[in-house]
């Protein structure tokens, strides 16, 4: 029988490791349980680096995870803490994201996102039994057990996770990300269970349509949609729905959380319980073609955003190591973004022709890159990195050669010294790429910073993500995680 919970096993002794994926303070590696062969996903966290708050997350988060034990949530089978590592062991889920499998069906109906939301909804009553609140419901923790059709949905991730009395609301602090937060959240008033129903309405709406019921630009102008709960049911994309689905979104969208919809009654919803006959079974190809969209969106916001928290990291290192008080200098760059180290431990971002403030990201949990809150500073450079970054690709997508060079760095050379044989430098740089779709890293000499790019052909146009790393050495250029996106 398997062994729970002993701090005193030696993790390696009983799991071998084998390949890994890493986030901004932690890495997931697949491991094999020696006395029964068993795989799981152990995700190992370096506790040297983390303050008194975060061991008492991290205490938290297997505390609330031991607890739950649910076909439709990733289950913790072992906790084990060594000197310098906790090790969290969980059941391995092959299957990915579940927007990202609803984009790749054939066939996809108002009945299947009836059938997503019920294994939401069952995971959310579950740990609302148990008295635990998730605090973020979103796309990124909805995953699949396995590639198997019809393999079960499974809720993740318990970093942000709390533990609430009853039915009592309380200020438990303001976490969670900005599509997601429920009204109370934002207002600052006291708040429990009905913030994950909040959540389930909006990932239900975006089931359905392929896009969220809130969305701006700028985050103070989505912050007042949500607080208002200005949202509609816009033709031609509504027309097909349901009345009895709507219903449910409008009942888990209801601004006061004591009338909010509670998880077991949304169960009990005739559009939940009863979707054979309700919902309806005509294929939805707008909605995946939009969910598609969306999903390409936020993996690049993720993209971003998790490589300016490994920036940030490799600034905090340089500053121990280098045992200096002063940080590397701003450099001008002629036109493009970049990333460059602080020894404050920000980030800060140079653009073209003037000099602008310095970024500081906060975390929440030791696993997610944009949650909790963070000062508007933040808030306005992520929107603008992400704002010229989709300029960038709209460019591209375009062939606009001509708007693409506008935004690019005119002095790049290419990392790699040959490509088809000849060097390349400069705007030529820029032309190559555009005519061949490899990898290609970019290195700017007059700053430190570096800029992976890859591109695919999809009908014609070009997707492309974009990884910002600040780098000193070799050494960390080797440590830095590139993001993948297509």
């Amino acid at each position: 029988k398997l062994l729970l919970f002993y701090s005193h096993l030696q993790f390696h002794s009983s799991y071998p490791l084998y390949f890994s994926s890493r986030g901004a303070f932690s890495v997931v590696r697949r491991c094999v349980k020696k006395s029964s062969s068993q795989e799981y996903a152990a995700k190992i966290i370096n506790t040297k680096k983390l303050s008194a708050r975060d061991h008492q997350k991290l205490e938290r988060e297997a505390r609330i995870c031991r607890l739950l034990k649910h076909p439709n949530i990733v289950r913790l089978h072992d906790s084990i803490s060594e000197e310098g590592f906790h090790y969290l062991v969980f059941d391995l889920v092959t299957g990915g994201e579940l927007f990202e499998d609803i984009v790749a069906r054939e066939y996809y109906s108002e009945a299947d996102a009836s059938h997503c939301i019920h294994q939401i909804l069952e995971s959310v009553n579950h740990i609302h039994q148990h008295d635990i609140v998730h605090r973020d419901l979103k796309p990124e923790n909805l995953l699949l057990a396995s590639k198997c059709k019809g393999a079960a949905v499974k809720l993740a991730d318990f970093g942000l996770a709390i533990e609430v009395q009853g039915e009592q609301q309380a200020w438990f602090g303001f976490a969670g990300t900005p599509g997601y937060l429920s009204p109370e959240v934002l207002r600052k008033d006291p708040y429990g269970k009905p913030v994950d129903i909040w959540a389930c309405g909006v990932i239900l709406y975006i089931l359905l349509v392929g896009y969220p019921p809130f969305w701006d630009e700028d985050q103070h102008k989505l912050y007042q949609q949500i607080k208002a709960g200005a949202y509609d049911f816009p033709s031609p994309e509504w027309d097909t729905v349901t009345p009895e689905a709507k219903n449910l979104i409008n009942q888990m969208l209801t601004i006061n959380p004591a009338k909010r919809i509670t998880a077991d009654q949304a169960l009990k919803h005739p559009w939940v319980c009863q979707r054979s006959t309700v919902a309806s079974m005509m294929h939805r190809q707008e909605t995946v073609e939009c969910l598609r969209k969306f999903n390409a969106r936020r993996k690049l916001k993720g993209a971003i955003l998790t490589t300016m928290l490994v920036s940030r990291n490799f600034s905090a290192a340089k500053s121990l190591l280098n045992k200096k008080s002063d940080g590397v200098k701003k450099r001008k760059s002629s036109s493009s973004v970049h990333l460059m180290p602080q020894s404050n431990n920000k980030t800060s971002i140079v653009s073209t022709a003037k000099e602008t403030p310095p970024v500081q990201t906060s975390m929440g949990s030791t696993e997610s890159c944009n949650t909790t809150t963070e000062d508007e500073d933040l808030k306005v450079r992520k929107q603008e990195i992400i704002k010229i970054t989709e300029q960038l690709i709209e460019a591209i997508n375009n062939g606009d050669f001509d708007a693409y060079t506008k935004i690019c760095d005119p002095g790049l050379t290419s990392f790699e010294p040959e490509a088809l044989g000849n060097l390349v430098e400069g705007m030529d740089f820029h032309k190559f790429y555009f005519e061949n779709c490899e990898w290609v890293a970019l290195v700017t000499p007059t700053a430190f910073s570096l800029i992976f790019l890859y591109a695919t052909f999809w009908g014609g146009g070009v997707e492309i993500a974009l990884v910002f790393t600040g780098y000193q050495n070799q050494q960390e250029l080797d440590c830095a995680s590139v993001v993948q996106h297509s």
